[in-house]
């Protein structure tokens, strides 16, 4: 086994919005790279999705255990609930990747749409900090009070520039922003480590969810370009995780060979 596989070996890992995309590959590359005894806690909306990942997971890696529970993290009693309902082998969380997240249109002011408006909000800014409040109490009880863990908090290059026709989803990850980056100087007293990701273009769900479900506009986005997989995102948060505890891999941008900035990028004809 890797060194990274072995600092990993018996932790408990909370994926949200592992259905599909970054957090589905992010569950698939933890379990490869720590396969004996690591603890998995895949949340999303979809449970059937989940199942079957926990299914595959469980028949290609018999030593890793995984726990699939339907959360909504918009939903902040659904949050609240899920610690104590926890099993007990799943409850000390070692590492919280909050990864949920999505983008709802291209519309731009006045004409977004409130439900828009707040599904994003709701889903990608208090729906993470819920998380990460739910679950920061348990890591900071450990070690007689000096905490230990891992967050993980998966931005985007739209957090650092915004871009015409995504205003509310660009406010959305700066938010996320400006919370891990206060939330890494509260804890400065602490072993918990907070951890921010930032991708550039990701082909997965996302676009497909901002033109509500229309396939061909989708497949636009991407057309001409070659853009990161949701495989390369996983590979950079397990690496992230996968450091010493004294090593804190702070804050990342990662972008596909095409891409130099949120509006800047290179088709290939």
């Amino acid at each position: 086994m890797s060194a990274v596989g072995k600092r990993l070996s018996g932790k408990t890992i909370l994926i949200t919005g592992a259905s599909s995309g970054i957090g589905r590959s992010t569950a698939l590359e933890f379990a490869r790279t720590s396969p004996d005894s690591l603890k998995l806690i895949l949340t999303a909306r979809r449970i059937d999705r989940l199942q079957e990942l926990a299914a595959e997971i469980t028949k290609e890696y018999p030593g890793v255990k995984v726990h699939p529970v339907q959360l909504d993290v918009s939903d902040p009693e659904e949050v609240r609930k899920l610690p104590m309902s926890l099993p007990d082998e799943f409850k000390e969380v070692d590492v919280l990747v909050n990864n949920a997240g999505l983008v709802k249109g291209v519309a731009k002011a006045p004409e977004i749409a409130e439900s828009d408006i707040s599904t994003m909000i709701s889903t990608n800014v208090t729906g993470l900090i819920n998380m990460t409040q739910a679950i920061l109490p348990s890591m900071l009880a450990r070690n007689n009070g000096a905490g230990a863990g891992d967050i993980v908090n998966i931005g985007s290059i739209a957090g650092r520039e915004p871009y015409i026709g995504g205003s509310i989803y660009c406010a959305t990850k700066a938010a996320v922003r400006s919370f891990t980056e206060s939330l890494r100087k509260e804890l400065i007293a602490t072993r918990v480590r907070v951890i921010s990701i930032d991708p550039g273009q990701v082909e997965t769900e996302f676009s497909v969810v901002r033109f509500y479900g229309d396939q061909e506009k989708a497949k636009g986005v991407y057309a001409g370009c070659e853009p990161l997989t949701p495989e390369d995102v996983a590979e950079i948060i397990i690496f992230a995780v996968g450091r010493r505890e004294n090593v804190v891999l702070a804050d990342s941008l990662v972008f596909p060979n095409h891409q130099a900035s949120a509006t800047i990028m290179h088709r290939r004809g």
